[in-house]
C-alpha cells in the first residue's frame, strides 16, 4: 500500500489534473506537446546523458528495446493470422503494443520508485523509444500511404535525437559545458517530467471516441501490461543485466501504450478509435498492474 500511496497515487493525481483541465477548458494539446518536444525534452535528454557515466548498460538497453519491439510485432502478426485481422487492425495492434509510455509515465514512476540514480537510464530508454516510435510508429501507421523514407525523415525531425548525439559527442571528446549554460539547461529540463505528466492527462482528456473491439483490446492490453514485463524479466535474468538497469527495463516495459500512437493513428486513419480505446484502458488498468509490479520487485 505504501508504494501505491507514495508512487502511483501522486502520479495519477497529476494525470487527473491534466485530464480535468482538458475537460473543463479544452486547451490546445499540440501547443503543450510542441513546447515539451522542442524545448523541455531536449534539455532533459542532454543534461541527463551528459552527466551520466556511459557503460555497456546503454548498449544492453538498445538491444532490449529493439528485441521487445520486434517480439511484439511477431506476436501481433501471429494473432492477425489466427483471428484473420485486416491490415489496419494489425497495424493498430502493433501501435498499441509495440510502444510503451516511457516518457510521460515511465520517467516519473522510475524516478519515484527507484530514485535519481536510475533516471539517466530511463531517459535513454525514452530517447530510444522516441526514435522507434517516430520511425516504426509512423511506418506502421502509414504503411498503406507512406513509406520508409517518410518514417526516416520523421526521426530526423526529432530534437531529442540531436540532443542525444550532442551529449555523446561532448562526453566522448570531453567538451566542458560552462556551468551557467548547464544550470539553465538543467532548470529547463527539470520542467520536462511534470509537464509531460500533465500533458498525458490532457491527451487522455482529449479522447472523443472509443471502439470496443474486445478481442483486439484484450490481446493488446495483455501483451502490453503482462507479457512485456515478463519478457523484460526473462531478458534481465538470461543476460545477467545490472540490477539497477534491470529494474528500469522491467518497470518501463510495464508502462501502458504510448499516447503518441493515438496521434499517429488519427493522422493516418489507422483505427484511431480502437488505438485510443486501448491507450485509455491500458492506462486505467496500469493503476493496478504497476502497483502490483512495484510491490513484487520492491
Amino acid at each position: 500500500m505504501s508504494l501505491f500511496l507514495n508512487v502511483i497515487l501522486p502520479i495519477m493525481a497529476i494525470f487527473a489534473a491534466g485530464f480535468a483541465l482538458q475537460r473543463i477548458r479544452l486547451l490546445d494539446v499540440k501547443s503543450v506537446s510542441a513546447v515539451t518536444l522542442y524545448i523541455l525534452s531536449p534539455c532533459l535528454v542532454f543534461t541527463s546523458l551528459y552527466d551520466a557515466e556511459f557503460d555497456s548498460g546503454y548498449i544492453i538497453i538498445i538491444v532490449y528495446m529493439f528485441a521487445l519491439f520486434f517480439i511484439m510485432v511477431f506476436i501481433n502478426k501471429i494473432l492477425a493470422k489466427l483471428f484473420k485481422w485486416p491490415a489496419n487492425i494489425e497495424s493498430a495492434s502493433i501501435l498499441a503494443t509495440g510502444f510503451m509510455n516511457a516518457g510521460n509515465y515511465g520517467l516519473p514512476v522510475v524516478l519515484f520508485s527507484v530514485g535519481p540514480a536510475a533516471l539517466p537510464y530511463a531517459v535513454f530508454i525514452m530517447v530510444v523509444q522516441g526514435i522507434q516510435n517516430n520511425f516504426f510508429g509512423v511506418y506502421y501507421a502509414s504503411r498503406s500511404s507512406k513509406g520508409m523514407k517518410y518514417a526516416l525523415f520523421n526521426v530526423l525531425k526529432m530534437p531529442t535525437t540531436y540532443a542525444t548525439i550532442l551529449a555523446f559527442l561532448f562526453q566522448g571528446f570531453s567538451v566542458k559545458v560552462p556551468e551557467s549554460f548547464h544550470s539553465v539547461l538543467s532548470m529547463v529540463g527539470d520542467a520536462a517530467i511534470p509537464v509531460m505528466m500533465i500533458m498525458l492527462g490532457m491527451q487522455l482528456g482529449s479522447l472523443t471516441g472509443i471502439k470496443l473491439n474486445w478481442q483486439v483490446i484484450t490481446s493488446a492490453v495483455s501483451l502490453k501490461m503482462v507479457a512485456a514485463p515478463l519478457i523484460a524479466s526473462g531478458f534481465v535474468l538470461l543476460f545477467n543485466v545490472d540490477p539497477l538497469i534491470g529494474l528500469v527495463l522491467i518497470i518501463v516495459s510495464a508502462m501502458p501504450t504510448a499516447a503518441t500512437t493515438t496521434m499517429y493513428a488519427i493522422e493516418f486513419d489507422t483505427e484511431p478509435e480502437l488505438v485510443s480505446s486501448i491507450t485509455f484502458i491500458a492506462t486505467a488498468l496500469s493503476i493496478v498492474t504497476v502497483t502490483i509490479l512495484l510491490n513484487i520487485i520492491a
